[in-house]
């Protein structure tokens, strides 16, 4: 498959190129052009005409166009999935689960199309003020970039680009180099539907090369990225006076308190897809498990019963639970941190085994220290760790040890527990009696500490990708 740039509604290819590998096998998926600066001010070039067409589309236009793109996604529901599980890695189940959300988050953004409002400002609330009313409205950014990531390209790349549709904004797209034949697709799609071909675009390449480029562009007016926490920083520090939205890393903790006996086995099968799913690769995977003593035994013995019966393999195959991760190198490392922990002490009780250059059999780790990057960092793979508490103020303390702080989940009965730890964990979002993975799309949803800045969620990000103009009439 030839892949292509798509710049103000036309094909661009480039006689330098990049090739995308299935992640299981490394067989060849296709090839993408290797967009640099130039590619990237014709593209911005081309948003800004694109937003000014943008300009004539009513709010009610804007949510039927997206209305019709949901539908136009559901309608291709097979090949969305195959073409994710192609490039991703992830296992035809989760990618038939991908476009589903996918249509949800379109869906959910043109319902809020309608819904961007302003409200009266009371001038006369000021001493003595008379004769001004007026209001604020929000208002579109502009030409807004999307920087998107590997392991959910459709999506949340639909995160980034549906919201800032919605609001009026057009887009420059720069999708991972490892999966950007589905976000032209999804590109392809969205004019489909009715925007104008130049407020869609897509530029493939290198972050250091095309990615760099649309940070530093000028008349780019906010940069939303989903990726590490280095590459955010090095994004903020280059990009200069514009907005950002940031979803960054994440090393998630649940908490198990000692009253969940009569529903261990539940919560271990429960942890172990939270950890597990999409081979690790989710910014809210499950990798820290926090368990009171009086329960450890029991939930580490299920949780390892559970994983065993997981199969791992061709993520094309229907019965596949756990596939590849993206690619040896993060395969390299994630082995790396396992024998680092082990060496300081940790003991691997299932799993642990490289079965190929991208398949790791699901892991679950004990007595992992603090010291080790296991505990300290985003593994970003298929491993769990599992370390003993005393009580939930240890394991509120434990859940914070953290540069993170995205999602949490504690298991408890206890009201005054679930409370006490809602309100002292530091975390963008507090699952009780659920795991960190759970996200649904209308929530609000990032994070705090190293896991960024602003929030995602089409309500929430249509905030973030609009400013506030304030009009006042003096009628005196």
């Amino acid at each position: 498959m030839k892949g292509y740039m798509l710049i103000g509604g036309k094909k661009v290819y480039k006689q330098e190129e990049i090739e995308i590998r299935f992640p299981y096998d490394n067989s060849l998926v296709g090839t993408i052009p290797r967009g640099d600066e130039k590619d990237i001010e014709i593209a911005v070039e081309a948003a800004k005409i694109g937003y000014e067409k943008l300009k004539g589309m009513t709010a009610f236009d804007r949510a039927q166009a997206l209305q019709k793109a949901a539908r136009l996604i559901a309608s291709k529901s097979k090949e969305f999935a195959e073409l994710l599980t192609l490039e991703v890695g992830k296992t035809i189940k989760e990618s038939m689960g991908e476009v589903g959300r996918a249509v949800n988050t379109v869906t959910l953004s043109a319902e809020e199309a309608k819904r961007i409002f302003g409200e009266e400002v009371r001038f006369d609330a000021a001493p003595g003020v008379k004769n001004k009313i007026g209001f604020f409205r929000r208002v579109p950014l502009g030409v807004i970039g999307c920087i998107t990531p590997f392991n959910f390209p459709l999506n949340l790349t639909c995160h980034k680009v549906a919201p800032a549709l919605a609001a009026g904004n057009a887009v420059v797209i720069k999708p991972s180099e490892n999966t950007s034949l589905t976000v032209i697709k999804l590109a392809e799609v969205l004019i489909e539907a009715g925007f104008p071909p130049e407020a869609v675009n897509v530029v493939t390449g290198y972050g250091e090369e095309a990615g760099d480029a649309l940070v530093r562009n000028k008349d780019v007016r906010m940069i939303t990225f989903t990726g590490s926490v280095e590459t955010g920083k090095i994004i903020m520090s280059r990009g200069g006076l514009k907005k950002y939205a940031m979803e960054l890393g994440s090393n998630a903790g649940v908490y198990i308190d000692k009253d969940q006996s009569f529903r261990i086995k539940e919560i271990a099968e429960k942890v172990a897809r939270g950890g597990f799913a999409l081979a690790g690769q989710v910014c809210i995977s499950v990798q820290r498990v926090f368990v009171h003593e009086e329960v450890y035994g029991d939930f580490l013995e299920e949780i390892c019963r559970f994983t065993k019966t997981l199969k791992v393999g061709n993520p094309l195959e229907e019965e596949t639970d756990v596939g590849p991760v993206i690619d040896k190198g993060a395969a390299d490392r994630i082995v790396d941190w396992i024998e680092e922990a082990v060496r300081m002490g940790a003991k691997v009780v299932c799993g642990g085994r490289r079965l190929s250059d991208t398949l790791i059999e699901p892991t679950i780790v004990k007595n992992v220290p603090h010291e080790a990057r296991l505990f300290s960092s985003e593994v970003f793979g298929p491993v769990i760790l599992v370390n003993k508490v005393s009580s939930l103020e240890e394991g509120i303390k434990e859940i914070n040890n953290s540069p993170y702080g995205l999602q949490a989940g504690i298991f408890t009965n206890d009201l005054k527990s679930a409370f006490k730890f809602a309100e002292e964990v530091e975390c963008g979002g507090i699952m009780v009696n659920e795991i960190p993975t759970f996200r649904v799309d209308q929530m609000p949803y990032g994070g705090v500490k190293e896991s960024g800045i602003g929030r995602e969620g089409p309500k929430f990000a249509i905030e973030e990708m609009t400013e506030i103009k304030t009009i006042c009439f003096d009628l005196s």
